[in-house]
């Protein structure tokens, strides 16, 4: 049995409850509300953003956190050519719109941040080297993204405490033998 992560386990049950991250995260903010000591101050999908955050996620998901994907495991240099434009497009929109705003959905932590710092933490030194992104690096080559990162990590310390970027290098770089051969 291969199991893929992220996955929501139900230990009573011995069964998966989920394993699609768009809908665990729905989940975590809303389902267990009522449980004594949690904290419900944060809310990552509040009713007044839905539509900007389901607009930025759509795009966001597609052009970046997948859009990595599809460079790095294209199967044809066409594929490769496709997947790269789309991405460092998306990165070139997302770059624009933090010029002017703290967070993608506006002025709080939403979601959409939390899906889309998981892709900026890995792209660096796992997405621009193996998944032959090449088109620019997040430290050097976007600004207000890189900004961006660091208001996260210092505004919500748990944030940064979630990121071992040894882990994630030892992982991408030993999980994956075989990548696209067209960059």
């Amino acid at each position: 049995v291969r199991f893929t992560v992220p996955i929501l386990w139900d230990k009573k049950l011995g069964v998966i409850v989920n394993n699609e991250s768009s809908e665990i995260i729905r989940m975590l903010n809303t389902e267990f509300d009522n449980l004594e000591g949690v904290d419900t101050s944060l809310d990552l999908y509040p009713e007044a953003k839905r539509a900007a955050i389901d607009e930025a996620n759509e795009w966001i998901y597609d052009g970046i956190n997948n859009g990595v994907y599809k460079c790095g495991f294209a199967t044809s240099q066409e594929a490769y050519e496709e997947a790269y434009n789309n991405l460092y497009e998306s990165l070139n929109r997302l770059e624009k719109l933090l010029t002017d705003s703290p967070y993608v959905a506006g002025d709080t932590l939403t979601e959409v941040d939390v899906r889309l710092f998981v892709t900026l933490a890995r792209f660096d030194d796992v997405y621009t080297v193996y998944f032959k992104a090449t088109g620019g690096a997040i430290r050097t080559d976007f600004p207000a993204i890189l900004n961006y990162c660091r208001r996260l990590c210092q505004l919500h310390p748990e944030i940064a405490q979630s990121i071992n970027s040894e882990h994630i290098r030892v992982h991408y770089y030993t999980s994956h033998p075989v990548l696209n051969h067209y960059a």
